[in-house]
């Protein structure tokens, strides 16, 4: 039987797909083979179950993540249909209007760090949209442009990026590579039963093969949450009562033709009980309909799918969507990631991140022995929890500020009741000043203040900024930024490529490796 003093170094992951084996890779890199502590990692996954694969957005985070597991940006966006992704547009959220979008890009506002930039901007220049206004990103992507140049090194930028990736070619693209370059051990197994110590630590799993024993289990079996959610029985917290969705429908469209132009950021377009994602990739294009069944049916949700797509030929996947998480993330010796620790819409690629920021504190902070695990896991469930809450506060931002009155679906999100209460609290601060670092001190943010403004003054919140109080100083400062920013516009337009010519020379010639 397991003993409390036991040294952990058999971690075994249990479910492929990208929450797995980004996982095993991240661990498997942090200890590398032959160099000192010794750490093996096993990924045992049913050959049966398919991963779900559908989420086909990524956070400027996964860049670092290559580069940790060894990975070429090259080879990456040649073997999974990767593009870049420079940011958001959300059309139709506030009025539903066919001029009515804004811009979440993924670069910080210009003087963001020197200057109250959103007030400069309401006193200087309000007619003109903020995220124009404070970052040359948006016109990146309205000109269809992409974030750097061929002779830009591999993870390099001029603007800052993400990545639209095919997720079922990305988890057999980290399975090649952590298998044959980081020493992860892969089983092609079903797990039958759990054998349990004598502290109610997992001991071993049971397979149709063999029996498995490891000192540290990670549940990555998606929505079945086998491990943490069934063996452990740790509950789920539930929170349709804020976020809606509980549907979605997923479709592969082909392009009209084979240079048809990519866009390098999501699109999100609001529905009168949902909105559509629409995430183009190299060869076609991921679009879905997430939607909230308590406000439309799945023959109406479909209907806008194939009204948006102009086609009603659509070959549809429909998933359920469980919003919420688990109570804790880990108990015992067993630790979940991705869908099985919890679920959240994909408005803002949230996941395949929190996916990323899982695995990075499991690897770094690697429990040595059965003494330190509890320790770690109460640090790793507080750290989470506060994430999640995070998450769940910046999705609501989105809807709780939208003026659309053309269903209840839009009236609902409105409603006081289903709003968080730090939310709340936040909403009444930035009612006079602009979203700041000190409205977030914690290190674990997900979104940061700036986040925070893109979407505000995007959805055309307004408060009561007080430009009288501003120095005639900060408000040159603030001219100057602006200007700056109109400069460094033109000179993006001028200097950066279309995004598929970018990728189709990558695909041809490379990048330079860092």
């Amino acid at each position: 039987m397991q003993q409390q003093h036991n040294t952990i170094h058999h971690v075994v992951i249990v479910g492929g797909g990208t929450a797995g084996w980004l996982t095993a890779g991240r661990i498997a890199a942090q200890y590398p083979q032959g160099a000192g502590r010794q750490i093996k990692v096993t990924l045992v996954e049913s050959p049966d179950i398919k991963p779900i694969g559908v989420g086909e957005g990524t956070w400027p985070t996964l860049r670092s993540t290559l580069m940790k597991l060894g990975i070429s940006e090259t080879d990456f966006i040649r073997h999974c249909d990767a593009t870049f992704k420079q940011g958001a547009k959300f059309c139709q959220w506030l009025t539903g209007t066919p001029d009515d979008y804004y811009y979440h890009p993924l670069m910080l506002p210009q003087g963001f760090d020197k200057v109250d930039i959103a007030a400069g901007w309401r006193a200087i220049d309000p007619q003109r949209s903020f995220s124009n206004s404070v970052c040359f990103q948006e016109q990146v992507c309205e000109q269809g442009l992409g974030p750097k140049l061929i002779s830009t090194a591999e993870f390099g930028s001029i603007a800052n990026y993400a990545y639209h990736l095919d997720a079922g070619k990305f988890s057999e693209f980290l399975r090649q590579h952590v298998t044959e370059k980081l020493g992860v051990t892969h089983l092609l197994e079903n797990v039958v039963g759990v054998n349990s110590a004598q502290n109610g630590d997992i001991e071993s799993l049971i397979t149709d093969k063999a029996v498995l024993a490891g000192d540290l289990f990670v549940d990555c079996t998606g929505f079945s949450s086998l491990l943490l959610g069934k063996h452990f029985k740790v509950p789920f917290i539930d929170h349709s009562d804020v976020l809606f969705i509980d549907q979605a429908l997923a479709v592969q469209s082909p392009y009209d033709n084979i240079d048809a132009p990519i866009a390098s950021h999501t699109i999100s377009t609001a529905q009168k009980a949902g909105w559509i994602w629409d995430i183009g990739l190299q060869t076609r294009r991921g679009v879905g309909h997430v939607y909230s069944s308590r406000h439309t049916s799945k023959q109406s949700a479909e209907d806008a799918l194939s009204q948006y797509l102009g086609s009603s030929n659509l070959n549809v996947k429909h998933i359920p969507i469980a919003c919420g998480h688990r109570e804790v993330f880990w108990q015992n010796n067993c630790v979940a990631v991705g869908l099985a620790a919890g679920f959240l819409e994909p408005l803002e690629a949230s996941a395949l991140v929190l996916v990323e920021l899982s695995a990075t504190m499991l690897a770094e902070q690697l429990p040595h022995d059965r003494q330190a695990v509890d320790i770690v896991a109460k640090r790793f469930n507080s750290t989470f929890k506060y994430r999640w809450d995070r998450v769940i506060d910046f999705l609501k931002l989105h809807y709780m500020l939208s003026r659309r009155t053309d269903s209840a679906f839009w009236l609902d999100n409105r409603a006081p009741e289903t709003i968080p209460e730090r939310l709340k609290e936040l909403i009444l601060l930035w009612r006079h000043r602009a979203p700041g670092n000190y409205d977030f001190d914690s290190n674990n943010e997900v979104f940061p203040a700036a986040s925070y403004q893109y979407v505000l003054y995007g959805m055309g919140f307004v408060g009561a900024l007080d430009q009288q109080h501003l120095a005639s100083n900060t408000l040159d400062l603030a001219r100057q930024m602006m200007a700056q920013n109109q400069r460094a516009t033109q000179k993006a337009i001028q200097l950066l490529p279309k995004h598929r010519d970018l990728i189709e020379k990558i695909k041809m010639y490379g990048l330079a490796a860092v």
